[in-house]
């Protein structure tokens, strides 16, 4: 009896997990760079004795939807889009070198180019990049940072450290939203990276496919909880019938 009871569980818990990260991804179907998040499951038997049939859906490594989002021109100097399937590296709040699509940049007070929530963006040497004060900005496309003051001659500060992750070094999402080499180590900077200027990219979630996978899920754990009442209600009538023998 308890079969059922394992099955339809367990698929509630896996279609809870996957309505999650369809809500999230809809929530952040305007971000900038943001990259859909995919939810993978896998079966696995429960260990014990008596209970090898009993199977349950895991939750597997989660990856995210490697595919470029929509470019829009924005005329502003500060905002940069990767190409193809680079990333911008920046320093997170816990200091680890991280990685984001998102290139709506800005200079701080005391001259430090940081990502829209004030995360210091990183050179080739992982160090980040300041600009001499009431300097105009500009970002070539090999992420060079040049800065003019006045009518002083135009000087480079640094170059914006891009990575380009490959089969043998993947990027995993962390908590922050940021991704990280899926080693833990950060990953080298690829000279050959490329990024748009006065441009940005757009989230990569396509909100009618999140919406349709949303009312699917639900529908499928609607399933799974009528499994469990009818499970209930068979138990209820082998228990009334064990009682009149």
């Amino acid at each position: 009896m308890d079969h059922i009871i394992y099955t339809a569980a367990s698929g509630a818990n896996a279609a809870m997990a996957r309505q999650h990260a369809l809500s999230h991804n809809l929530a952040n179907v305007s971000t900038p760079g943001f990259r859909a998040e995919l939810s993978t499951h896998r079966s696995v038997p429960l260990e014990g004795s008596g209970a090898s049939t009993r199977v349950f859906a895991i939750e597997a490594t989660a990856g995210h939807l490697d595919k470029a989002g929509p470019i829009t021109q924005t005329g502003r100097n500060l905002d940069v889009a990767a190409r193809d399937n680079a990333y911008f590296a920046l320093q997170a709040l816990d200091g680890t070198e991280a990685y984001t699509r998102a290139g709506a940049l800005e200079v701080r007070q005391d001259g430090t180019l940081v990502n829209p929530q004030g995360l210091p963006m990183l050179d080739a040497g992982g160090a980040p990049i300041t600009v001499p004060e009431r300097a105009r900005v500009q970002i070539g496309a090999d992420g060079t940072v040049s800065a003019k003051v006045g009518n002083e001659p135009v000087t480079v500060v640094g170059r914006l450290k891009m990575v380009t992750p490959t089969p043998e070094q993947r990027l995993k999402r962390g908590d922050d939203g940021f991704f990280r080499g899926a080693a833990g180590q950060p990953l080298d900077a690829d000279p050959n990276a490329r990024l748009q200027d006065a441009a940005l990219e757009g989230s990569n979630v396509n909100p009618i496919e999140a919406m349709v996978g949303m009312i699917q899920v639900a529908r499928q754990f609607e399933q799974q909880m009528k499994l469990l009442q009818t499970a209930e209600k068979n138990d209820q009538t082998a228990s009334q019938l064990l009682g009149m023998n």
